[in-house]
């Protein structure tokens, strides 16, 4: 028996899960986990934190890897900064990949927040006008 992954959508696919835990040989591992975030909602995060960088809100100068996980941070997520061999601090630890969905839209509408506050233009908003 290979590998299965089985997404539950629906009745059908929660009676086919079943059915193969049932099938399962001894020892056999089952992993439930909510689904991670979109590639959608990926490239949404990297587009506005791209805007927050260029925006420079505060006078704050990050790169949008910093401000990823000054955001992560601020939503409580787990996020460590090291010091580099150039003396620059550079983030470790928590990956947005790990995220849920539903801990990725929170985190969304959390830069949307943050950038309404600092006056942020968002780039599709301005491709829209």
């Amino acid at each position: 028996m290979a590998g299965q992954t089985i997404i539950l959508r629906g009745d059908s696919q929660r009676a086919f899960a079943c059915q193969m835990i049932g099938m399962a040989p001894q020892d056999a591992v089952v992993n439930i986990r909510a689904a991670t975030r979109s590639s959608d909602q990926n490239a949404k995060m990297w587009a506005m934190l791209s805007d927050i960088s260029r925006a420079q809100p505060d006078g704050r100068r990050h790169t949008p890897e910093m401000w990823k996980c000054l955001m992560m941070h601020a939503c409580g997520h787990a996020v460590q900064f090291e010091v580099g061999l150039d003396g620059q601090p550079f983030p470790v630890g928590f990956r947005s990949s790990a995220l849920s969905k539903v801990q990725m839209s929170d985190l969304i509408e959390f830069i949307y927040a943050y950038g309404a506050r600092h006056g942020v233009r968002w780039s599709d908003e301005m491709r829209a006008a």
